[in-house]
């Protein structure tokens, strides 16, 4: 039954006087406005009453705006009805503009961090003042259909753009829009805008990447390593590692501390690795294992292969659990993995992630390094892919380092590995580049070294990939 005019004037009141400021700004998005700055409670009722009292299908308005702000309560309590029967309306009998519908729902998606990558993005597009004034992606939109840039029928900037920022589940949700709701007309002419140079700027490849922390990173934000630049651009199957086999590879995580062994453990499992945990090893014990894998070359036919260490060590060595010992060499860990020591992993992403406790080096260590003739090699038939592959290329070494006496405290957990195992879920959801991600745990460590300037972390990050890396 309708409502009369005096019961809907009473709904739009209490709808208008229950949402926030974000909620009544998207609501007027929805409605078809965009220009207007003013969005009080009293514009807001406003709208509503020249949008649903003038219009035989404004109940329905109504309930698709209160879904679409996702305020069920006031759907439940106001409109007397829920939102599985809103939902079963048929979308040719929807009011709401599916464009709008899917601009809002792409802004809700969106966190801040994803917001201040499509701001920075978008540094040579749109006005900096505008930049900082939005506070959402709704608000970038909204200037860029000022500028033309993007309408209900062009939306490859949009797509473009999210696949730039690394949200691709997002620009597959603008790429279904297309499908479903442009004409076959519309989307030749996508397709056409799409095969000119793209709007934005693809990363410039480098060889080799290195970037390394000073004494600390509390002393500014400059500190902070930043390996590439947080664009990215959609990249054909050739630029990128392939990484999709099952399992994706081998990881082999060696705990000398016993601490965050068995997170890491679960943290590739997830990532799809075979993964082979070894906890408090000596350093004979550490190269034994380290060996063992390269001699196991079933376990390297994957497509990548992990290698975490948690030990206490010195600058340049891992001394395992012994109290008294010459330490591995850290740089020896990875010439055991080159493609001339094994080519089973030649061409193939090699990832590295150590956390090392520092200890002092006044004790009076026979330091007798790891010979090369000590590193064992496997021989390699017909053209050694190592002759077209630099010994050293496709690897990813990150190497984070804080004081022994950390381990002091109870219960204690590595902050790097903690955001590092973070960052590593949560790229694999967005299907994020790998050094993306580790930027990632470089601001999660700037914080806590801000917070903890008695217990810092130190990171030195460089790789040698030659594609891009996503985590899938």
């Amino acid at each position: 039954m309708a409502l009369s005019d005096q019961r809907e004037l009473q709904a739009i009141n209490q709808i208008a006087e229950s949402l926030d400021s974000c909620e009544r700004r998207r609501l007027f998005y929805l409605c078809g406005s965009s220009g207007t700055d003013d969005c009080s409670v009293a514009c807001v009722k406003e709208m509503l009453k020249s949008k649903v009292m003038c219009h035989e299908r404004g109940q329905l308005l109504l309930r698709e705006l209160l879904v679409e702000l996702r305020r069920f309560d006031i759907l439940r309590d106001v409109c007397q009805t829920s939102r599985e029967e809103v939902e079963r309306t048929p979308i040719d009998e929807q009011y709401l503009p599916r464009f709008r519908v899917l601009m809002t729902n792409i802004s809700e998606d969106l966190d801040n961090e994803d917001l201040d990558s499509v701001k920075f993005l978008l540094s040579s597009t749109l006005p900096r003042d505008k930049l900082q004034k939005a506070k959402n992606f709704l608000d970038v939109i909204i200037e860029l259909e000022k500028l033309d840039k993007v309408s209900p029928k062009r939306v490859d900037f949009v797509e473009e753009c999210l696949i730039h920022v690394g949200r691709v589940d997002l620009a597959n949700k603008v790429n279904a829009y297309k499908i479903t709701v442009l004409t076959p007309d519309q989307q030749s002419s996508q397709q056409q805008r799409c095969r000119a140079p793209g709007p934005f700027p693809a990363p410039k490849p480098c060889s080799i990447q290195k970037t390394r922390q000073g004494p600390s990173l509390h002393s500014g934000l400059q500190n902070i390593p930043v390996t590439v630049n947080r664009e990215q651009h959609r990249q054909h199957q050739l630029d990128c590692y392939k990484f999709n086999s099952n399992p994706r590879g081998f990881c082999i995580i060696i705990d000398c501390v016993g601490n965050d062994g068995d997170m890491l453990k679960e943290t590739f499992k997830a990532l799809h690795f075979k993964v082979e945990l070894h906890q408090c090893l000596s350093v004979d014990e550490t190269l034994s294992a380290l060996r063992g894998v390269v001699r196991r070359r079933e376990e390297l036919e994957g497509d990548g292969f992990v290698c975490c260490l948690i030990s206490r060590g010195t600058e340049n060595h891992l001394l395992g659990t012994d109290s008294y010992s010459p330490g591995l060499q850290v740089d020896n860990i990875r010439r055991l993995f080159t493609s001339e020591a094994c080519p089973m992993l030649a061409g193939k992403p090699k990832l590295f992630f150590i956390q090392r406790y520092s200890v002092r080096d006044s004790q009076p260590f026979a330091r007798m390094h790891h010979r090369d003739e000590d590193l064992e090699t496997d021989g390699f038939d017909a053209m050694s892919r190592g002759q077209v592959i630099p010994t050293d290329a496709d690897v990813f070494w990150s190497h984070c380092w804080t004081d022994e006496r950390q381990l002091e405290q109870g219960h204690h957990r590595s902050v790097y590995l903690n955001a590092l195992t973070e960052a590593l879920h949560k790229g694999q959801r967005r299907k994020t580049r790998l050094v993306d991600v580790h930027t990632e745990v470089n601001g999660t460590i700037f914080e806590h070294n801000k917070r903890n300037p008695g217990s810092n972390y130190h990171i030195d990050l460089k790789h040698t990939l030659r594609k891009y890396l996503y985590l899938q």
